[in-house]
């Protein structure tokens, strides 16, 4: 009897070994690819209208994401469609397929949302209807805001919102860096998260993105807390040097953290070590003005 209790416990304690060793880390990754689109840029010093993104520029950007094959890839400032499946076939050449791709149009009628996943999605929504009042008139969160829910190895499932906020040019002179618009489209994105996560029970969320703003910016601020309601902490992150800048503006030789990810309480317990990481491939600038950010779960 002792024997067959044992054998028992042994092939009890084999079951649970082989669930944690199979369960495998979830990678998340956010990343600005600075205008995958057609526009009039300038070129090897040359000034083309209408023109794609270089493929040198594309070359490099790859590489990066090949460097950390993410399993969720969120992307901001994505062209058409078109576009985000040439990109999706470029990494399936280079060896990183990506089976799952979902595009998201906003009222912005050039830079959009998009993810690539290696996972399922078991639910997409894309929210294209969050308004807010802007002085005396009634605007929409210029790139909306996307929504995806995973499964977890353990069975349970987490929410992702991808955001891309108003960037700080300005034709209102009342609002020169556009921080009020980010405030506000920052709120009318948390009170959908809200709607979608607390009201429903949901504990384990990320928001994912370009805030267009610094950690500790109102904007930033509007998805940690409501009055005594915590929404979210922000994942630290840094690259191999211990460097915090995601975001280079070359005009003026500024470097800023916009862009990462901010975590349910719960959901920040998931994340490996409590931080994120930043790519800092060498001439990784030269694909793009942000860099790479990822997290492990």
């Amino acid at each position: 009897m002792q024997r067959y209790i044992r054998l028992c416990l042994l092939s009890f304690l084999q079951l649970i070994l082989f669930a944690v060793l199979s369960a495998q880390d979830l990678r998340v990754a956010t990343y600005n690819l600075k205008n995958y689109l057609v526009m009039d840029r300038y070129v090897d010093s040359s000034w083309r209208p209408a023109y794609p993104k270089p493929e040198k520029e594309k070359s490099i950007m790859r590489e990066a994401i090949k460097e950390v094959a993410p399993d969720v890839l969120v992307l901001q400032e994505m062209g058409t469609v078109d576009f985000l499946e040439e990109l999706r076939a470029d990494l399936n050449h280079d060896g990183l397929h990506y089976e799952y791709a979902v595009h998201m149009k906003g009222s912005d009628p050039d830079r959009h949302l998009a993810v690539l996943a290696r996972r399922a999605p078991y639910e997409v929504i894309k929210h294209k209807d969050l308004q807010f009042k802007y002085f005396e008139e009634r605007e929409t969160v210029k790139r909306g805001m996307l929504e995806m829910s995973f499964k977890l190895d353990d069975g349970r499932s987490f929410q992702l919102f991808a955001v891309h906020l108003k960037s700080r040019y300005s034709e209102n002179k009342d609002d020169p860096g556009s921080e009020l618009r980010r405030v506000r489209e920052a709120e009318a994105c948390r009170h959908r998260i809200i709607e979608r996560t607390q009201d429903r029970a949901q504990t384990q969320y990320l928001v994912v993105g370009d805030f267009n703003d610094h950690p500790t910016s109102s904007t930033l601020r509007r998805f940690y807390r409501r009055g005594s309601l915590e929404i979210g902490t922000r994942v630290p992150a840094a690259d191999s040097r211990g460097e915090v800048w995601t975001y280079f503006y070359e005009k003026e030789s500024r470097y800023e953290a916009v862009d990462g990810f901010i975590a349910s309480p719960e959901m920040y317990l998931r994340v490996k070590a409590g931080q994120g990481h930043i790519v800092d491939t060498p001439g990784a600038l030269n694909g793009s003005d942000h860099r790479m950010v990822y997290l492990d779960l």
